[in-house]
């Protein structure tokens, strides 16, 4: 695919992120893509239908996901952003964190995702009942079916 083909499917990828719209999100991936918070132990999660379980433990505690891309560098079918999201939990509470993205995409879609971010600095800033919450899911609870 080319190379603004690539960039437009990670655009509205984030784009159905940040409005939940989970349908639209899982027809911007591969059936194999690999998600991946890199800083955390977990092995991330696997097929479509897994990456939404796995952000769904998040992102069903949010009322609002405001993302910002300050860059977006496409080479062939590698798309890396750098970008800010701040998350508004339900219970009024707000968090801001930067995050570098590495994109690998197939056909026009993502095949892989990899976020990069300091984790003391966004886990520093959760609600505690927001950890409390976090604890109770682990990798099985998106690993493959």
């Amino acid at each position: 695919m080319s190379i603004e083909a690539n960039r437009q499917t990670v655009e509205k990828l984030w784009t159905a992120l940040s409005a939940r719209d989970w349908e639209t999100l899982k027809s911007c991936m591969v059936p194999d893509i690999h998600y991946e918070d890199v800083p955390t132990e977990d092995p991330g999660a696997r097929n479509p239908e897994n990456v939404v379980k796995r952000l769904r433990i998040a992102f069903d505690h949010l009322v609002d996901h405001e993302h910002t891309i300050h860059h977006m560098a496409c080479e062939g079918d590698v798309v890396f952003l750098d970008h800010t999201e701040v998350w508004t939990f339900k219970t009024g509470e707000k968090v801001t964190n930067p995050f570098a993205t590495l994109h690998t995409m197939r056909d026009g879609k993502v095949a892989r995702w990899s976020d990069y971010w300091d984790v003391s600095n966004f886990v520093g800033q959760f609600p505690a009942w927001f950890l409390e919450e976090m604890a109770k899911s682990t990798a099985a609870d998106f690993a493959e079916d």
